[in-house]
């Protein structure tokens, strides 16, 4: 049974448009979660609110607070958000066409499938489609979800279109805080040499099938053996090898080399050994 859709409304260029639904690309629910169970009656545990001083309270007695300082808040109610509500036109009013390389894949949020909204609009809706794809580009427009407009990518894909939320620009961290401390070393250009060819070596076609989740099927897998009273099984770790050599790591890795032989850093190094004592040497007298 095909999903409902979370939208409805008009996907418009210039004077022309046609009537779309939009439906969610992704689900969740074939995801394992858990609910919490008091440990003796097995019940399902209801979430309650609590005031630290007034211990229990009822939802009714509940407001929306932003905390815009430490322990600060501002209530916002009701008519506060009524007032800045988006009216939503029910139209995806396309603004603008931009290189899909241009935007960055962290800018990307919640995916969509685009589909004519009945067989009269189809017609427009493959114009629009091919028009898309022989220019090879995105289409940038608003959309208004839950009373928010958010900022879309549509494009091609396969007989429909694809549509991706995406984030605000402040939500989005910049790399600075967490690269600047990586030195600009240059690489050797024998090393590097070894790594493109290693690279070259498992390149593939990606299939997502391929790379199931293997923690996600441990963990169904034990499920299935507690509903038939065995014990579970436990998904071990993997275990971390010895700091290898680089160049060691690349040649073995390619076939070429020797094992590659576990670094050692001076701190690790161990004594040199003591010369051994000549025959009928009497040991040192301990000092009292």
């Amino acid at each position: 049974m095909a999903p409902r859709a979370s939208w409805k409304g008009y996907l418009k260029l210039s004077l022309v448009s046609c009537p779309v639904r939009l439906y969610p690309a992704t689900s969740s629910s074939e995801r394992i979660s858990f609910n919490q169970l008091h440990k003796d009656t097995h019940n399902r545990i209801n979430m309650k609110p609590v005031d630290p001083e007034l211990g229990l309270v009822e939802r009714a007695d509940l407001v929306r607070g932003y905390e815009y300082e430490d322990k600060q808040y501002v209530i916002i109610d009701d008519s506060d958000l009524e007032a800045v509500r988006i009216e939503s036109k029910h139209t995806l009013d396309i603004e603008a066409f931009v290189e899909e390389s241009e935007v960055d894949v962290i800018y990307q949020d919640v995916p969509y499938y685009l589909a004519p909204d009945g067989a009269m609009a189809e017609e427009t809706f493959v114009v629009l489609r091919e028009a898309m794809r022989r220019s090879g580009k995105l289409a940038i427009a608003r959309l208004v979800l839950s009373s928010r407009e958010r900022v879309v990518t549509i494009g091609a894909r396969d007989e429909g279109m694809f549509v991706c939320t995406l984030r605000n620009p402040n939500e989005v961290r910049s790399t600075a805080e967490y690269f600047r401390d990586i030195p600009d070393l240059k690489p050797d250009p024998e090393m590097l040499e070894l790594a493109a060819r290693l690279i070259e070596q498992k390149v593939t076609k990606f299939d997502p099938k391929r790379y199931e989740d293997r923690y996600e099927a441990a963990l169904m897998q034990m499920i299935r053996e507690k509903l038939k009273g065995h014990k579970p099984i436990h998904a071990a770790a993997p275990e971390r090898g010895n700091v290898i050599n680089l160049m060691d790591a690349l040649k073995q890795s390619l076939g070429q080399g020797k094992p590659p032989a576990a670094s050692k850093s001076k701190a690790a190094a161990k004594p040199a050994a003591r010369p051994a004592a000549k025959q009928g040497a009497k040991p040192a007298r301990k000092k009292a």
